[in-house]
């Protein structure tokens, strides 16, 4: 077997050979990735079992998931997981390129550099804490309400976390401020990477600041952005569990609740674990589908992709 490299085709273990430490060093993470994503997913057998711990194997076939969807709240949290996680997505992408743009752009880079630092630094502030400091915030004694009712934009105090129709946004908010810092880094990388001549050539022609980003900056950090939201999509229905449950209370359970807090409500609690096993299948599955039909869309729009 040949391998192109370069301009020369060497065989497979001559290649291997050239880049032994390169192989060496992926060892650990193929044997942990072997360990804790191939072999779990013989586990998957049990989604198609009426599986009760010290009892007999009984195989049910479809049985879980035919379960599964004749469930409406299983339809319900399905709602809920796609519709903030396509909010996350959409203005997650949009606030961390125009994040990035704006650090970019800065002049000063001591500056620069403090807000760069700032910024990143909720990201590594645990889910609980955010949760706790946002709910004190905007409870109906907050600061928040207090100084909306100060500047006369209300007459009473709102209770944030005590209507439905306001969880999506309010959830959405709270991920920003948190993940914008972060995920503009490799933005911000894609941008260092872009080849300065042709900023020069483009001021000689007497093209201004904005004018530079639209047609200069956004285009050639356009190959990045369709890998990420190709990544991204995969992940629409695995948001996770930790803000919503944080976050979430009884008055707000309709719109907050999603397929991770379903899986823990409906089949772990209640020893359903062929249930719960079930709709890890069905995340996985969509997930699949997900990354195909994005890929797809991709090379339709003719963008530069890796895939």
């Amino acid at each position: 077997m040949k391998i192109k490299v370069g301009d020369k085709k060497i065989g497979l273990f001559q290649a291997l050979k050239n880049q032994k430490y390169i192989f060496i060093m992926a060892v650990p993470f193929i044997v942990w990735l072997f360990i804790f994503k191939y072999i779990p997913i013989w586990g998957w057998t049990m989604g198609f079992q009426d599986f009760q711990p010290g009892q007999p194997i009984k195989w049910v076939g479809l049985t879980q998931f035919i379960k599964l969807f004749q469930e409406p709240r299983f339809y319900l949290t399905l709602r809920n997981t796609f519709v903030m996680s396509i909010l996350n997505l959409v203005f997650g992408t949009l606030f961390a390129i125009g994040f990035a743009v704006f650090l970019n752009e800065m002049r000063f880079k001591m500056y620069k550099r403090v807000v760069q630092t700032i910024s990143y630094l909720p990201y590594f502030v645990s889910w609980v804490i955010v949760a706790s400091i946002f709910t004190k915030m905007l409870a109906i004694s907050g600061p928040i309400n207090e100084m909306l009712i100060n500047v006369k934009i209300l007459k009473e105090p709102i209770s944030f976390f005590g209507k439905k129709e306001y969880f999506w946004a309010l959830h959405t908010g709270i991920w920003l401020w948190k993940s914008t810092g972060w995920n503009a880094i490799i933005y911000l990388a894609a941008i260092a990477g872009i080849n300065p001549e042709l900023y020069e050539a483009a001021t000689i022609d007497g093209a201004g600041r904005f004018r530079k980003i639209w047609n200069i900056t956004l285009p050639s950090i356009l190959p990045t952005i369709t890998v990420i939201m190709i990544m991204n999509i995969g992940w629409l229905i695995n948001i996770g569990f930790e803000s919503q449950f944080l976050l979430k209370n009884y008055l707000v359970i309709e719109t907050a609740e999603v397929l991770d807090l379903y899986v823990i409500n409906y089949g772990i609690r209640l020893n359903r674990y062929s249930y719960g096993t079930a709709i890890g299948i069905f995340k996985s599955l969509v997930s699949i589908v997900l990354v195909i039909v994005a890929n797809r869309l991709a090379k339709r729009a003719r963008v530069s992709y890796i895939f």
